[in-house]
């Protein structure tokens, strides 16, 4: 004989959907790869976050994380935040910038771009739920009286459109490009990270990565 599932065992079950949901905010949008392309584990790979003053705390956290998961995986790499400073190449042409990373032993870049980031405000309305009852008079009467109001609420959506390139400066070719879209980040590390493991996950996928 089976048995059934109790109410509770039914809501523990819809609560860990419910965040596992939530912990993959995540989407990739599109992307491309080149199909002779990949990050060697000879190269050595500059990642820079293209954020402003406001999102520094988010670029940190990017940089920081994305270099993590490129030496995970074998690969070389320095944060351009933490290797020249936040305004590193600020005012600088082409030949100047390249020359700059070069110096370094670069011969890689991940750039990481916040292309968009939006408030969402929506408007959810009430509903109107009633009891059932007789429909006598007092029966009737307390059915009416027993109807419930839950009233309508504003919610906001935090939404994030990030762009990553990475560039063989080798080559000068582009070799990979991805957007994602996430949606409600608990925080700028909790989007950096959510943001990595589908980044990798698709690399991977399509060979940019071995």
């Amino acid at each position: 004989m089976k048995k059934l599932l109790l109410p509770a065992a039914i809501g523990m079950i819809l609560l860990f959907a419910l965040l596992l949901n939530a912990c993959n905010s995540t989407k990739i949008i599109s992307s491309w790869a080149d199909a002779q392309g990949t990050i060697e584990k000879s190269n050595k790979v500059l990642v820079i976050a293209l954020m402003g003053a406001k999102d520094r705390n988010l670029k940190e956290n990017v940089e920081n994380i994305t270099v993590q998961n490129l030496k995970a995986h074998g690969i070389n790499a320095g944060s351009a935040l933490a290797e020249y400073g936040p305004k590193a190449f600020e005012g600088l042409n082409e030949a100047e910038a390249l020359k700059k990373i070069r110096n370094k032993g670069y011969d890689g870049t991940f750039t990481i771009a916040l292309l968009d980031k939006t408030k969402q405000k929506r408007y959810n309305p009430g509903s109107v739920g009633m009891w059932p009852g007789p429909y006598r008079f007092w029966g009737y009467y307390h059915f009416m009286y027993g109807r419930i109001y839950e009233p309508g609420y504003y919610s906001v959506t935090n939404k994030f459109i990030l762009e990553a390139n990475f560039y063989s400066l080798n080559t000068e070719k582009l070799i990979y490009s991805v957007q994602t879209k996430s949606l409600d980040p608990s925080s700028p590390r909790a989007l950096a990270t959510d943001f990595n493991k589908r980044l990798f996950d698709d690399m991977v996928s399509k060979g940019v990565i071995k």
